[in-house]
């Protein structure tokens, strides 16, 4: 069986406001191009206005009772939504959560290194997962997950706010860890 050409039509992008002859209004409020308020106009007569001053008649203002409309250069106009837009975004910051695993048979210079990895995801603003976790024998030994616990807990709350206290499951407990906050506020709040 042979097959055809996608006979499908490219979908045409829809324009987030209606403009010139796609607004439905009879009557408009009308906003020129300086922000100042022309009042309400036929909606014909606001058109022909922008087009004889070679603008666009955008309607910003759908839901309001008359629409309001603006004239403006739209094309200029979704180029500033989006420049926004993008700005916005570049000045949101990004968390993201990093996660540290712990047995309680670790040696203590392991211990170090971890926690010294542990404070260079926090300086990035980072927030840290400690997984403490036992294998094979040691699942026989619950109280070793504990004990390494409460010795990850101590070790911590000197340079970290602890955001959720350990969460146990089978044979593992989850701490999840952010920066400390403040000052000499910090610190006394977390003692």
């Amino acid at each position: 069986m042979r097959r055809g050409y996608n006979t499908r039509r490219p979908v045409q992008k829809t324009r987030p406001h209606r403009i010139n002859r796609e607004i439905r209004a009879q009557e408009v409020r009308l906003i020129d191009e300086d922000k100042s308020q022309l009042g309400i106009v036929p909606a014909r007569e606001a058109l022909a206005i922008a087009e004889e001053k070679g603008l666009d008649l955008v309607e910003i203002s759908p839901n309001a009772n008359p629409p309001v409309c603006r004239l403006l250069d739209y094309g200029k106009y979704l180029y500033s939504i989006q420049k926004k837009a993008h700005e916005a975004q570049k000045l949101q910051k990004k968390i993201s959560v990093k996660e540290i695993k712990f047995t309680p048979v670790i040696g203590e210079h392991d211990i170090e290194v971890k926690l010294k990895k542990i404070k260079e995801f926090l300086e990035e603003g980072n927030k840290v997962k400690i997984t403490i976790w036992l294998r094979g024998r040691q699942k026989r030994k619950p109280e070793m997950l504990h004990t390494m616990t409460e010795k990850i807990l101590e070790i911590i709350r000197e340079f970290a706010e602890i955001e959720s206290m350990p969460k146990k499951e089978r044979f593992s407990n989850h701490i999840l860890i952010g920066k400390k906050r403040g000052g000499k506020d910090a610190e006394t709040k977390n003692a």
